[in-house]
């Protein structure tokens, strides 16, 4: 990895078939240990079940509040401030409870990679 500054403000949210939007602000091969998202559930809605196969994740809750469901036992509500950790391959979904958009870090490692994603719903 070289040294280097990511800068958000050059980075372009898009819609994803989650139901969310994602904003990539570090995932490319010169870091392909980490990659660092930032994603946004409007209020009311659930993400699509899905799991990230090869890849741990982190959610770092910086806005909203909301419920995490990961795998068969996690359910948890979630602030600012929280921080969820996923394991790779596990299945996972987030909803936003609050009347505000729910803001996070996805913190993916290693870096996430589409071919990775596997959907989930029903």
């Amino acid at each position: 990895m070289k040294s280097a500054v990511k800068r958000a403000a050059d980075a372009v949210e898009f819609a994803t078939q989650e139901r969310c939007f994602i904003t990539e602000i570090a995932n490319d091969d010169e870091d392909p240990g980490l990659s660092i998202a930032l994603a946004r559930v409007q209020p009311g809605v659930a993400t699509a079940w899905h799991a990230v196969s090869a890849t741990a994740e982190r959610y770092l809750i910086i806005q909203g509040r909301g419920r995490v469901e990961v795998g068969d036992q996690l359910v948890a509500k979630v602030g600012q401030g929280d921080v969820v950790r996923i394991a790779a391959g596990e299945r996972q979904r987030i909803v936003n409870c609050g009347d505000v958009d729910l803001l996070f870090y996805a913190l993916c490692t290693p870096r996430f990679e589409a071919d990775n994603y596997v959907d989930l719903e029903p």
